[in-house]
């Protein structure tokens, strides 16, 4: 096992990953911006080393850097988290040249699986389902030709890359060269890749992924499905697991398809394999492989009792899957129990297109009752800025029941308090009380149908309130210690404060 991890990442993911190593008495070492100085996960690691300015590509991108900050601390591992380089082939194989260990799959495995049109032609030789689609070449006019033979409405997509970048729905001719441009555009400033593939845009889909484990001794698993329908702009925001979609017939039958996918590319450690499935046919089709661990891996860990980011770790140190065995047999207490939901917490306005909010917290209160879990990046005092992801936390419930548990999420919301940062919480809680929802057959529509027009409440919500109440109390304390120190500086009881008063006792 390990004695000394980098992580090359920041937020919520970032301090999990510390949580994870602190159970395994592995040392962390955080890496942070310029913009990052007093971030939260710089804090609860064991050491942290400042790597550049607050540009991405001056740091949390800069390969070089991250690899001679891992050399100067010692580490012996390097673990990307999600996002930023965490599905970079040349990383993953630059981390191994440098004599580290990379935890995640091969630099082969995510070059495979990172290039959408190259997986896409290795799972149709593999006998996975596919969307249809194109994914040859991508000349304005051989796209032209391959949008009209697939027919509208389709979805233009970033060859390279995820997260929803890149990536335009387009429902006639007219509106496709105006989509393509701005897609190239958009592609190739996130992932300096300009490249496009098309699919058929099912409108009223079922957004199904499959947990999967792989080790080094040739063991390959899959820890049951997250369904992750609710998204806004192509992203995630609300997951759950099970899928109130899926029966065990049709739960095997996809969860084979996805170790098969795994399987392909010779794939190793946490992997996920995301599926569209149309809720009227039950057909489902391979979206992608993200060769990475997920945002949302709390919920398959709340039903499941599996630590994947320990057994990212554990396999990236050659251990085998010490569970595989029972899992084949189906005796194994990897069965999943009860139900699982995360809700993302964002600082950004819901209703205005959801753009993002920037500000420092006054104050951060978690949710805390049985089975009630938050992976939160940042804390009391914390800034938000317009450097990074505006994601701020994770919370994540387990009860018995699917119904339970949205009843537990709403419970959990309504008790977290983040104030000096406008967030997404009070859009969250009225996804969860909808019908739709309440039923489970949201699809991926659920929000440009159902809350197009939405708005917050009218009236000051108590947390609102509350911030009123802090800034002012703040302001009282701040006269007070002027008085103080004005009046007499060197006198003892100009300081006594209501507990030392009257404590003789």
């Amino acid at each position: 096992m390990f004695e000394k991890i980098l992580i090359a990442n920041r937020g919520e993911i970032a301090v999990r990953i510390i949580h994870a190593c602190r159970e395994l008495q592995i040392q962390t070492i955080a890496i942070y911006s310029d913009a990052d100085r007093r971030a939260l996960h710089t804090r609860v690691a064991d050491a942290a080393i400042q790597i550049g300015g607050a540009e991405l590509r001056a740091s949390y991108l800069n390969i070089e850097k991250i690899i001679a900050a891992a050399k100067k601390t010692n580490a012996q591992a390097i673990h990307p988290g999600y996002g930023f380089l965490s599905e970079n082939a040349d990383f993953a194989q630059a981390v191994r040249d440098a004599g580290l260990v990379f935890i995640g799959p091969r630099a082969e495995s995510i070059r495979a699986m990172g290039d959408k049109a190259a997986a896409r032609a290795r799972m149709q030789k593999n006998r996975v389902p596919i969307i249809p689609g194109y994914h040859d070449a991508d000349d304005d006019a051989s796209l032209g030709r391959a949008a009209e033979k697939i027919g509208y409405p389709i979805l233009v997509k970033a060859a390279a890359g995820g997260g929803g970048k890149g990536m335009r729905v387009v429902a006639a001719r007219a509106e496709f060269s105006d989509a393509l441009a701005s897609a190239r555009r958009e592609a190739h400033n996130a992932f300096g890749d300009a490249r496009l593939i098309l699919e058929k845009f099912i409108p009223h889909a079922r957004h199904i992924e499959f947990q999967i484990l792989a080790d080094a001794h040739g063991e390959t698993i899959h820890l049951f499905e997250r369904e992750c329908s609710i998204q806004r702009r192509h992203q995630k925001i609300i997951e759950e697991t099970p899928s109130p979609l899926l029966d065990e017939k049709l739960r095997a039958t996809i969860g084979a398809a996805a170790v098969a996918a795994a399987r392909a590319v010779n794939y190793e450690n946490a992997g996920t394999i995301e599926f569209i499935v149309d809720p009227t046919t039950r057909a489902f089709y391979f979206l992608e492989m993200n060769t990475r661990l997920q945002v949302e891996h709390p919920i398959t860990e709340m039903t499941t009792g599996v630590d994947l980011v320990q057994w990212q770790i554990r396999i990236a140190s050659g251990e085998p899957i010490a569970f595989a065995s029972q899992r084949r047999a189906q005796d194994s207490p990897l069965q999943p129990r009860g139900h699982a939901i995360e809700c993302r917490v964002y600082a950004e306005d819901a209703a205005n297109n959801f753009l993002p909010a920037t500000g420092t917290l006054l104050q951060a209160i978690e949710p805390r009752a049985p089975g009630v879990r938050v992976d939160a990046g940042v804390t009391r005092g914390d800034a938000v800025t317009v450097h990074y992801d505006p994601l701020l936390a994770k919370v994540i419930v387990h009860a018995e029941s699917r119904a339970a548990a949205i009843h537990k999420m709403q419970n959990a919301l309504r008790d977290y308090v983040l104030l000096g940062v406008m967030t997404n919480i009070e859009f969250l809680q009225a996804a969860l009380a909808h019908s739709e929802f309440q039923r489970g057959e949201a699809t991926t529509a659920f929000i440009e149908k159902n809350f197009a027009d939405w708005k917050p409440r009218a009236e000051i919500p108590p947390p609102a309130l509350i911030a009123a109440v802090l800034d002012e109390l703040r302001g009282e304390n701040d006269a007070a210690e002027s008085r103080m120190t004005t009046v007499d500086p060197y006198n003892p009881w100009q300081r006594a404060d209501g507990f030392r008063i009257g404590m003789a006792e």
